[in-house]
């Protein structure tokens, strides 16, 4: 099997790193940078082009998409029209244009089409969606979410003013960096209506929102929020959610998912994480997980269809904080 990583950041070297782990040999890095493809060279012995015509001159089995944001469509469009499969990594684009194309190309050629979602994958996140799923809760009235953490700490190594979230013309901002619009859906449905507040509230020298203050209504009448920002010091990243006979919550400091059921009396159970739980073996079950939709031993837990929805989602509330209105889903 053949793969091609199209972007060769901290993202595409993790999928390099994980995928050599799962004995994938047949590796190929593509990035325009120069320096960055002697790095990855060097690193992980692998070839690296400058660019992905040159990299697909060879039959390639599969796409790693993982440039910045603005670049995902056309990468991807361009690994679909030569028979390749994909995984993106999310947000799908910072855009509609050109993802209608990418799905009649992935269609009429029978390709798998993974959109990123390295959460799911994660035990505390697999724990709530089976509490969900069986009703643990009855029926869920609200939810909320949050993930804020300091823009400069992501990758401290580089100027944060230069990477992709601080810079609108790459696809940038925390509603696009945000996977909690997906998440939320995948635990509770699609949503109907959203109404968002964001905007450039920080100090921090970014040309993109840096805060944002969602609302949205779900078809099942639940109504959730989502608090993103690129400021918190302490980085946060929490679930919660509240039924008409308990209640769910998970927080990355507590490493648990803690369900509480019954009334007054009621009593509090704790999933813990497995002890030791590494963070990037949820990278690693994701990437397994992409082999065996390739192998057609799976299906993808997060196709194209929901990446757009996803997509449509995030850009209704990039529209709500703009024009000052609800915006419908459609």
């Amino acid at each position: 099997m053949r793969i091609v990583i199209a972007g060769c950041g901290s993202i595409g070297r993790r999928h390099l790193k994980n995928l050599q782990a799962l004995k994938v040999t047949d590796l190929v890095g593509v990035d325009p940078q120069e320096d960055r493809r002697r790095e990855v060279h060097d690193l992980f012995k692998i070839p690296v082009c400058a660019t992905l015509s040159e990299a697909l001159a060879s039959t390639t089995d599969a796409v790693f998409v993982t440039a910045p944001s603005a670049y995902h469509i056309p990468i991807a469009l361009e690994a679909a029209r030569a028979g390749c499969h994909l995984f993106i990594e999310k947000p799908l684009s910072h855009t509609l244009a050109g993802v209608d194309d990418l799905m009649r190309e992935a269609e009429q050629r029978n390709l798998v089409v993974f959109v990123g979602s390295n959460w799911k994958f994660h035990p505390s996140f697999q724990m709530m969606k089976a509490l969900l799923d069986k009703g643990t809760i009855g029926r869920v009235t609200s939810a909320r979410c949050q993930f804020g953490q300091y823009l400069p700490d992501w990758h401290p190594w580089e100027d944060f003013r230069k990477g992709y979230s601080a810079m609108k013309n790459l696809g940038g901002g925390v509603l696009l960096d945000s996977h909690e619009f997906d998440y939320l859906t995948w635990f509770l449905g699609p949503v109907t209506q959203v109404a968002c507040f964001a905007g450039h509230v920080s100090s921090l020298e970014v040309e993109t929102e840096d805060t944002a203050e969602v609302i949205l209504k779900f078809a099942s009448g639940a109504i959730g929020g989502i608090h993103l920002d690129y400021t918190q010091r302490a980085y946060q990243r929490n679930f919660e959610f509240f039924g008409e006979e308990g209640t769910i919550r998970w927080d990355i400091r507590r490493r648990a998912v803690e369900l509480f059921e019954g009334g007054r009396e009621g009593r509090w159970t704790v999933f813990d994480e497995p002890a030791g739980y590494d963070v990037n073996t949820m990278y690693v079950e994701e990437a397994r997980h992409f082999l065996d939709c390739l192998r057609g031993r799976a299906i993808p837990l997060t196709d194209l269809k929901q990446g757009r929805a996803a997509l449509n989602l995030i850009l209704a509330a990039k529209a709500s904080s703009a024009d000052y209105r609800m915006v419908d889903i459609v």
